[in-house]
């Protein structure tokens, strides 16, 4: 057992029910939260944080939870990382905010530089930073659009992309997201995508590229295409990682018809995967590149980052925002990227996975609703379905999801269909606590038969 330094406080690193969950604290709390928060503000698990760290979340009631989830892949160096804290509390103390815009400083400009750096290729790169996932993904199509000349969006069946309008309409999923929002934003082309496990032909990644492109080339039109937009694992749509192959052919084609290769890395990317980013497994080099999530160690911060002559097409004063890249989220992000370098956090990742896939294998060989296990590094899902079907089964989804939340271990669902299991593990997380949340996520799978 081992604790961690967390706002002040230690925090031991194991899980503690000392009430149901919620605790009557958070019932108070989500009463309150009722009467103030919009009810489209929807909560997974209703218990309200007062501390966090390494693998563990402490609510008002002082149960103390297994964290799979990390904030949605957020806080991969965990929830308070001695140099993000450090740092962070260093620039609060010097100032707080300027507008990069109207008065520049060192943070911004050193965030841009590691990102050239660490992002696929060693070409000469450029960036440009804002808060939020969506935003990165709205702004690289900006530039994409300033870049060829042209108007035209592809992305692909399951994606998802954002809530603004324009990455709404790149998103795949209706509910939650889309529904009753429209309309859309134009120009967006939806083709398929390479799903292994739901391929009935068994559909290599190279064919299922080519019946992507084929689409492409025939209800759109690469001279009118700007830019092809995916997630090298799907992120809400499944963590459905393509098969070897896809991406590198969908690359090529684009490169081959000066269409932009964009890939969003946003949950995906800053060593989740088991490497620094997702592309890097199949060697892909993307033209742009947008990240978010784990990037500044919880604070919101995002980036386009993209071969310099791309990004140098847009005009001055064409990209950039009030608070986008803040200094203080500035300096989490280079305390974040410190400490995954320090300690070597891409094979922290592939050292988790072990140990999930180890798991899951034992737990599926008993329960057959597991029809897939996938992903790389500490970005693992499973898919649930009838048995000896690819029927998705979202009930026993939500019953498995329902026992880990009661038992304190925090699990996140996803998919299309609302019948698979994303695990999102901080890199902090010891094995001891690791293999303590497996053992309830197995619980639950009995428990639930």
């Amino acid at each position: 057992m081992s604790t961690t330094v967390a706002g002040g406080t230690a925090l031991v690193q194991q899980r503690n029910l000392v009430t149901e969950i919620p605790g009557p604290k958070s019932q108070e709390k989500l009463a309150r939260k009722k009467q103030y928060v919009a009810d489209g503000v929807g909560t997974t698990l209703p218990v309200f944080v007062e501390a966090a760290g390494g693998g563990v979340l402490r609510d008002v009631d002082g149960n103390t939870l297994i964290d799979l989830g990390s904030g949605i892949a957020v806080t991969t160096v965990g929830n308070a990382a001695p140099q993000v804290v450090a740092r962070v509390q260093e620039q609060v103390a010097a100032f707080t905010h300027t507008c990069f815009m109207v008065t520049p400083y060192d943070g911004y400009v050193d965030v841009a530089a590691a990102l050239a750096e660490l992002t696929p290729g060693d070409h000469a790169k450029k960036s440009a930073l804002f808060n939020s996932g969506a935003e990165a993904v709205e702004n690289a199509v900006k530039i994409a659009r300033v870049a060829t000349g042209r108007d035209a969006v592809v992305v692909f069946d399951h994606a998802y992309h954002g809530r603004t309008n324009l990455t709404m309409a790149m998103t795949a999923k209706n509910m939650p997201y889309k529904n009753g929002f429209g309309p859309f934003a134009g120009e967006i082309y939806r083709v398929p995508m390479s799903y292994p496990f739901r391929e009935t032909e068994g559909i290599k990644g190279a064919d299922a590229a080519a019946r992507a492109i084929d689409q492409i080339e025939k209800q759109v039109g690469a001279e009118n295409l700007a830019c092809v937009v995916i997630e090298p694992i799907l992120g809400e749509g499944g963590f459905v990682v393509p098969a070897d192959g896809f991406l590198p052919a969908l690359a090529a084609w684009c490169r081959d018809h000066g269409v932009l290769f964009v890939a969003d890395e946003i949950q995906s990317g800053f060593c989740r995967t088991g490497d620094w980013f997702a592309c890097n497994h199949e060697g892909v080099v993307p033209d742009l590149i947008t990240t978010a999530k784990g990037i500044a160690g919880g604070l919101p911060l995002a980036a386009v980052t993209g071969r310099a002559e791309v990004m140098d097409a847009v005009h001055a004063g064409g990209l950039g925002g009030t608070y986008g890249g803040n200094p203080v989220v500035c300096a989490a992000a280079l305390g974040a990227i410190a400490e995954m370098r320090d300690h070597d956090l891409p094979a922290r990742a592939r050292a988790i996975e072990a140990t999930i896939r180890r798991r899951l294998d034992a737990i599926a060989a008993d329960h057959p609703t597991i029809g897939d296990i996938r992903g790389r590094g500490a970005m693992m899902a499973i898919e649930l379905v009838k048995p000896g079907t690819l029927e998705p089964d979202a009930a026993r989804t939500s019953a498995v999801a329902a026992y880990c939340h009661a038992h304190g271990v925090v699990v996140l669902t996803c998919g299309t269909w609302g019948n698979v299991f994303r695990f999102l593990p901080p890199l902090s997380i010891g094995d001891d606590l690791l293999e303590e949340a497996f053992d309830v996520v197995a619980e639950a799978f009995a428990a639930t038969a």
